[in-house]
Formats: C-alpha cells, sequence, structure tokens
C-alpha cells in the first residue's frame, strides 16, 4: 500500500512542477525593443508590462518596503547580446534618484567615451527614471552603444528598515552598501556617485584590482589630505579609517572577497558577515553620523584596516582639494583622473571650474572630434576662472583628460593599407 501512495504522490508532484513550468513560459516574455537596429537587444517584462513601448519603466513593482537585497526577478533587464562580452567586461555601478538624470547620464558619457575595455554597466534608478535612461542610451550612436551593455534596477532595500536605510544621508544614497548582496553574480565593480566625472579610462582605476593582497577587498581615496582641516579629524563622533577618514564617491570593490569576509566589528567578539553588519551598525551609530553610509564605511573600515587599499587623491578629486590652496600632490603630479563634483558644484557658480569640466562633457556630442569639439573649448573655459582657487589650478583639470582623448583620437583612426 505505501508503494502505491509513494507513487501516487510523485505522479502529484510531477504534475505540479510541470503545470508551473508551462505557467511560466506562458506568463514572462521577452520584449524586443527599439533601437540597436536588430542587434538582439532585449527588454525582460511581465506580459503585462511589455504591451506597448510606453510601459517600459512603468511596469507594477513592489515598493521598496516590499523587496530585498537579490530579489530581482522584476527588475527591467537591457542588454546588448553578442556584443560585449561579460567574461571581458569592466563592472561599473552607479545610484541615480530624483533629479540626478542627466547628471548620471554625463558620468556614463565620461566613461564609455574614455574606457577601452568594454563596459557593464549596472544602474539603480527609482522607476519613473528607467524610461528616461533606456531613451537616452540607445540614442547613443552604434560605434559607441556596442561598447556597453546596461542593466537597470530598481532601488532595492531590506524589508526591514527600508525607509530608514532610503532617507539616510541623501535619497538612495545608501543603496550602495548592498550592491554585494544584489549583485551576487558579479565578482568586481567599480562604484561611482552621480556626480563623478572620468578624465581617465574606467581601465586604469579596473587595473588596481591586480594590487589587491590577499586581505584587501576594497579601494577608496581619503577623504582629505590635511588632517588639521580634514572633516573626520575635526569633528566625527564614531570610529573611521586612518588620519582623515576615507571618501565613498569612488569604490573599487572585490564582492566576492566582501561576501566570503567576516569582518571584526565593535559589537561582538566573531566577525561578522556583511549583510549581518550593516544594521546593527546603525542602530548603534546613527544617532552619531553625519554622512550616512560614508560613516558606516569608516566605520567598518576603522575596524578592518588590512582589507583596505587606500588610493591616492588624484582618483577621487573634489573641491576640498583646491579651494583652500592645491592640496593633492598626486594630481598635481599626474593630473586629476577622476572629478568629483559634490556639493552641487556643478550645478552652481560656486566652482567655476569644476562646472566647466560638467558642462564640456554634457554638451560634448559622440559624432564630433573629442579634441577640436570638447578639449579645446574647455580649455578657453578654464582660462576663465583663474580667479577662483580651483581655477589656479586649471592645468590639473585638462592634463590627463588631455591624454586620454588623445588615445581615443588614435584609437579611433582607421589602420593604414589594407
Amino acid at each position: 500500500m505505501r508503494r502505491y501512495i509513494r507513487a501516487f504522490l510523485v505522479c502529484m508532484l510531477f504534475a505540479v512542477f510541470s503545470a508551473l513550468y508551462v505557467y511560466s513560459k506562458l506568463f514572462y516574455s521577452d520584449l524586443s525593443v527599439g533601437g540597436g537596429g536588430g542587434l538582439g537587444e532585449k527588454t525582460f517584462l511581465h506580459r503585462a508590462a511589455a504591451s506597448k513601448r510606453s510601459d517600459i519603466g512603468q511596469e507594477t513593482r513592489r515598493g521598496p518596503d516590499e523587496a530585498e537585497p537579490g530579489d530581482q526577478h522584476w527588475y527591467i533587464m537591457r542588454k546588448a547580446e553578442g556584443r560585449v562580452r561579460t567574461a571581458a567586461a569592466m563592472h561599473l555601478a552607479v545610484v541615480a534618484c530624483g533629479q540626478r538624470l542627466e547628471e548620471t547620464l554625463t558620468m556614463l558619457k565620461s566613461a564609455v567615451m574614455l574606457s577601452i575595455k568594454p563596459l557593464c554597466l549596472h544602474i539603480f534608478a527609482e522607476d519613473q527614471l528607467h524610461a528616461s535612461f533606456i531613451e537616452a542610451l540607445e540614442s547613443w550612436p552604434g560605434s559607441f552603444r556596442s561598447r556597453f551593455n546596461y542593466t537597470l534596477y530598481p532601488i532595492t532595500f531590506p524589508r526591514e528598515n527600508a525607509g530608514e536605510w532610503k532617507k539616510l544621508f541623501k535619497p538612495c544614497a545608501s543603496q550602495r552598501l548592498f550592491l554585494p548582496l544584489i549583485l551576487k553574480e558579479v565578482d568586481s565593480l567599480v562604484y561611482v556617485d552621480s556626480d563623478i566625472l572620468f578624465l581617465q579610462p574606467v581601465d586604469a582605476l579596473w587595473s588596481l584590482l591586480a594590487h589587491f593582497n590577499a586581505t584587501q577587498l576594497a579601494a577608496m581615496a581619503p577623504e582629505h589630505e590635511e588632517p588639521r582641516i580634514a572633516w573626520y579629524s575635526r569633528f566625527a563622533r564614531h570610529p573611521y579609517y586612518g588620519r582623515t577618514g576615507i571618501n565613498s564617491g569612488v569604490m573599487l570593490m572585490n564582492m566576492t572577497r566582501i561576501r566570503a569576509t567576516y569582518f571584526k566589528n565593535d559589537m561582538t567578539s566573531v566577525g561578522l558577515r556583511w549583510e549581518e553588519l550593516l544594521m546593527p551598525l546603525l542602530q548603534k551609530y546613527k544617532l552619531n553620523m553625519t554622512w550616512g553610509d560614508q560613516d558606516l564605511l569608516n566605520i567598518i573600515f576603522h575596524h578592518n584596516p588590512e582589507c583596505l587599499l587606500e588610493v591616492p587623491c588624484h582618483w577621487n578629486y573634489r573641491p576640498d582639494h583646491c579651494i583652500y590652496g592645491s592640496n593633492c600632490g598626486s594630481a598635481e603630479e599626474e593630473g586629476i583622473f577622476i572629478l568629483h563634483g559634490n556639493r552641487g558644484v556643478y550645478h552652481d557658480l560656486k566652482q567655476p571650474a569644476f562646472r566647466a569640466v560638467y558642462d564640456a562633457i554634457r554638451q560634448y556630442s559622440f559624432r564630433e572630434d573629442p579634441v577640436s569639439s570638447l578639449l579645446v573649448p574647455l580649455e578657453e573655459e578654464l582660462l576663465k576662472t583663474t580667479r577662483s582657487y580651483c581655477g589656479k589650478s586649471h592645468v590639473l583639470f585638462t592634463k590627463r583628460l588631455a591624454h586620454s582623448l588623445a588615445n581615443v583620437n588614435r584609437d579611433a583612426q582607421p589602420p593604414h593599407g589594407r
């Protein structure tokens, strides 16, 4: 009798799984979306949301309070199949909320324009921005569009305390903390704030992964060069890394190592995994933090300094490096590799040198010669900023960019002969 019951249950389970498989096939569909000229570019959407072009980015989704990092069967995925081999590509992530669409696209333009290896872009954005990202990225010329894949994700926080995470410091800024938990298939990643501009190919930063020793799992630049005027050394009410703290606007991460590491901390005598560490730290220090997620990273690396590779300030050059006189020695020698326009300096007149670089890249058309249409006009604009402290260092803003654009032009030249 037991044999017959067991056989009956096996048949029932087989029938259930077969039905679920058929249901899933009917419930989801692959939708080709405009642009790309038949290059196999796909957007994977719920069938109900795929009925027309205008539905892209507008399908019904759970909100952040109902989401978990890694729970992603409902995000938009956009890729150019057969154009960029993921295994050979560099991974670049950014978070965009509120009025950050144009700023984020300008950052992405600088990355794609200068980089040598192909890019996989991971764009975390509020739902209402998704369609605009797709429209803008698909409008780029094919010669540039072929250099990258991209994926759009919703903003995703743990169910518990989702509202608290979302409002920490700036809207959505703490999303970066959960990237190792969301992008589980990605080994290494460059994360940048939306107000970053690459003046050097992403490849140069990516190459630092090869310089990590056995314990290092991230690379960041100091918050300041001079402890006497640095914010953390003067005002912080929590532990921070090194002499002046670190700035999280540019982060190079080996996420495989992050996911596998047990981090020392000041709450328990045993190490905690990344996902076990974040909320207890927030609860302990939230009343003493000013810069939100960046403060949490400073606390983590204060207790685990062996895990961090500290890189020079030219990898994360901010107004603080010039408004009190030039204090970034590596930029003086090599030029600025990555420009970080924090405090909104791209959008006001407080730091005209920073704004000049941003406007030059934003206005640049991919179809124009980058030297005559971007670099030369930028150098002319920077000469108008020399009355400001940062403008006095205007040569640093174009020194590395000129070298990068020269390489872009050289690579774009057709080979001689057959």
